[in-house]
């Protein structure tokens, strides 16, 4: 997206054939089913419609990441500590030594009842254009990024490897819609981002991507352009 990405584009185009079509998001201009191995489910779409707006934090890591059972007992408690609702993704297979959650204990569970609901797979898109979700935690994949971005969802970063690392810093550090977590500092980094001050600027600042986002693909939007004149290059 021209506007997401300008310098970029620009050091692109300044190098390479000026030719460069900035078309995205794709997912948007193009949608299409979802392309997953795993079964999404969709049940945690009637728990979302009995959460309070913006209040539910949804975690994804992708279908590559991995952790081990420590960090993910960690987590969990984080996400208790920080009292907001939450929908957690844990990929079966994604925790060394477990099949799936069986490493959380009980006390966990106990405390947070129905304020957490876990579930193997979810459908992201349909997920982030709920209107109870108030943050993703997320690896920070480009495609996770672009899905967040485009439905105004702030990010809590967590990136693993590759481009994740690059795509965290532009999150907080340049579009400044997101917060990297601290290692230990789970439930304050939640706070800060669904509760403070702080995290009311974030959330207006990723509206207000999603709002451009929104505009370059209206008719006569950057994206709608851009895709026409590549359609002309390439037909002659």
């Amino acid at each position: 997206m021209d506007f997401l990405e300008q310098e970029a584009l620009a050091v692109i185009r300044d190098h390479f054939a000026p030719s460069i079509f900035a078309i995205g998001p794709l997912h948007k201009l193009a949608p299409t089913g979802s392309a997953s191995r795993l079964k999404e489910d969709s049940s945690c779409i009637s728990w979302l419609n009995r959460q309070a707006p913006k209040s539910v934090v949804y975690i994804s890591f992708g279908s590559l990441a991995a952790m081990d059972e420590e960090e993910l007992v960690n987590m969990a408690w984080g996400l208790a500590n920080s009292e907001q609702p939450f929908l957690w993704v844990v990929r079966p297979g994604s925790v060394r030594g477990s099949e799936w959650i069986e490493s959380l204990p009980e006390t966990f569970h106990e405390r947070v009842g129905e304020r957490g609901n876990i579930v193997r797979w979810a459908p992201q898109k349909e997920v982030l254009e709920h209107g109870s979700v108030g943050a993703f935690w997320s690896h920070c994949g480009w495609n996770s990024t672009l899905e967040s971005i485009s439905e105004g969802v702030p990010l809590l970063c967590r990136p693993l490897f590759g481009d994740q690392m690059l795509d965290s810093r532009y999150i907080c550090d340049v579009w400044k819609v997101g917060l990297e977590l601290e290692k230990g500092k789970i439930a304050e980094g939640i706070r800060r981002l669904m509760k403070d001050e702080e995290g009311m600027e974030i959330r207006k600042r990723a509206m207000d991507l999603k709002k451009k986002t929104e505009a370059c693909l209206r008719e006569g939007g950057s994206t709608i352009n851009s895709f026409n004149e590549f359609s002309k290059q390439i037909l002659g």
